[in-house]
């Protein structure tokens, strides 16, 4: 991306969260920033409890016509109603996901740390590659996604990339002019603001 613009922001739902407080936390940063799209990325294999998260995101996000994608699981996305997946294997599922949910469907691969799986994943179809963590992070065995990767694809490769993990105000300044988007999570929603730990995050580029 060119130094003139602005990276959009992608929004990561907490690991865990009450349908009842997350959803109007949600939509009330929604009204207030200009937001891509929001990932659904509960920790838990309940299928009941990930549907009935994403019926409360879908009325949320796509009331402000904003996209809802998935964390993984690509096969409950369309009878979900959602535009799309995020996946956590790298290139590896991207072609079965595509095939799943057609052209039209948002696919994107969390690529860690790796250019050579980032430019697979691009290169099997997806629309979107995110590296991270950009910064320290108490995850075990998580390796940190350099500036280095964010400006090599920016420079080399089309396909919109996505700087997420341990992001701060710092991270965000430094990255700006080398990545299409911020995806943001834990770093506001376990704050007791989000709206305002949000504008603190953006603000050396808002």
């Amino acid at each position: 991306m060119s130094e003139t613009d602005t990276p959009q922001l992608y929004l990561i739902s907490p690991p865990e969260f009450d349908l009842s407080d997350f959803p109007p936390q949600l939509a009330a940063v929604l009204d207030t920033r200009e937001v891509a799209c929001v990932r659904l990325a509960l920790a838990t294999h309940d299928e009941d409890r990930i549907c009935r998260a994403a019926d409360a995101l879908r009325e949320v996000t796509h009331a402000r016509d904003v996209a809802l994608v998935i964390d993984t699981h690509f096969v409950l996305a369309e009878r979900l109603g959602l535009d799309g997946v995020h996946l956590t294997d790298g290139a590896r599922s991207v072609r079965k996901a595509r095939k799943a949910l057609g052209a039209d469907a948002i696919v994107g691969a969390f690529c860690g740390a790796s250019r050579h799986e980032g430019m697979n994943a691009g290169e099997a179809g997806a629309d979107y590659v995110s590296f991270g963590p950009v910064g320290a992070t108490s995850l075990a065995g998580a390796e940190r996604a350099e500036d280095e990767i964010f400006g090599w694809w920016s420079e080399m490769i089309e396909i919109p990339v996505v700087a997420e993990g341990a992001l701060d105000a710092e991270a965000v300044a430094r990255l700006a002019p080398m990545t299409d988007f911020f995806g943001i999570g834990q770093e506001i929603w376990d704050s007791a603001d989000p709206k305002a730990a949000l504008a603190t995050l953006l603000s050396a580029i808002s």
